[in-house]
């Protein structure tokens, strides 16, 4: 693979921040705005750093990352639907493609590590691939 914009996992964190912004256009709670906002950027930002960096292990700590960002979405998410800053079937929906994504990364930290043989990261996967 030549570049991270051809990677099927930053693709989709790119789906994700454009919706979440998309989603809080209009929220006028900014602090939450700002930081969900942040949260989502993180994803495919830190797959395109990761990505650029020059070892595999460098790479992997930057998908750990950006998982992490993703499941720091579904959070907000969560408190976003229940205080109503969202609609429950838009939470749901993006929650929804925080979980693909976060998969995702989770099958490409695993490629990684078998296929540089780097050592098992020690971080337990709530959401093992099914599919």
């Amino acid at each position: 693979m030549e570049t991270f914009e051809k990677l099927e996992v930053w693709r989709e964190g790119k789906e994700l921040a454009v919706e979440i912004y998309r989603s809080f256009r209009g929220c006028r709670d900014f602090s939450f705005r700002d930081q969900i906002q942040r949260s989502a950027v993180s994803v495919p930002a830190n797959i395109a750093e990761g990505f650029e960096r020059n070892s595999p292990a460098e790479c992997k700590q930057f998908m750990s990352f950006a998982k992490g960002s993703a499941g720091e979405v579904r959070a907000f998410l969560l408190i976003a639907e229940e205080v109503q800053l969202i609609d429950k079937n838009q939470a749901q929906r993006l929650r929804e493609l925080a979980i693909r994504v976060s998969k995702r990364l989770y099958r490409f930290i695993l490629s990684l590590e078998a296929r540089f043989q780097l050592k098992r990261g020690g971080y337990r996967n709530p959401f093992p691939p099914s599919t």
